[in-house]
């Protein structure tokens, strides 16, 4: 395969995975060139849209930061804040590996977002996700499990792949949390997950569910 669609193929395999250990062992095994072969390569502009929702929707009270599926650590570089605010959080701990090697996080932990979260601090003033609900990943389900490491008020921006969100019939168990009175001021948006054209995913659009935690 060309040199230029090493992203692309990347992406496509891991829409593939079906386990949490899948993802495990997929991303480990390209975590030292996830950020060059893929991001850069395919103009992965995700992780900054997610930034840029927080930074418009965030007060000084929501930190600090939980980024869940935190990768080698895109959204918490496209942030630029210290790393005192933030923690990451990722099943693959190649990903947290080089994540660890950006000094970008006050602290990383290795998580699989389907299982208990009771291990972890439940003060986060924020929790933020790009690009870990898609195509082989997570569907809706682990989203209320989420809200309990945040303390009541927090804010969560929260992006999901646009075909995935309809496949995997995100709105009604988002309707449901609202209804139950878990969150609260919830809006949802559009944005670009690639910057660059020329690949099979350049017009891919992410959904971003933004709210707080009642």
């Amino acid at each position: 395969m060309p040199e230029k669609d090493a992203g692309q193929s990347l992406l496509e395999s891991a829409y593939e995975l079906k386990t949490p250990d899948d993802n495990a062992k997929y991303y480990d095994a390209f975590a030292s060139t996830y950020d060059t072969d893929f991001a850069e390569g395919m103009g992965w502009n995700y992780p900054a849209a997610i930034a840029t929702a927080y930074e418009n929707a965030a007060s000084d009270q929501d930190v600090p930061i939980a980024d869940i599926g935190c990768g080698t650590g895109l959204v918490a570089s496209a942030l630029k804040i210290s790393p005192e605010l933030i923690d990451g959080m990722d099943i693959s701990p190649e990903m947290l590996r080089a994540s660890e090697g950006k000094k970008l996080y006050r602290a990383l932990y290795k998580v699989d977002l389907t299982a208990s979260l009771d291990a972890i601090a439940n003060d986060y003033g924020a929790v933020l996700s790009a690009g870990t609900f898609t195509h082989g990943h997570l569907g809706p389900e682990p989203l209320e499990n989420q809200l309990s490491i945040a303390r009541h008020g927090a804010l969560f921006v929260i992006g999901v792949n646009r075909v995935h969100f309809d496949e995997r019939l995100f709105e009604p168990v988002i309707k449901d949390l609202e209804v139950r009175g878990l969150i609260t001021d919830l809006q949802i948006t559009e944005a670009p997950m690639y910057s660059k054209d020329g690949h099979d995913h350049s017009d891919d659009i992410a959904l971003i569910l933004i709210f707080r935690k009642k």
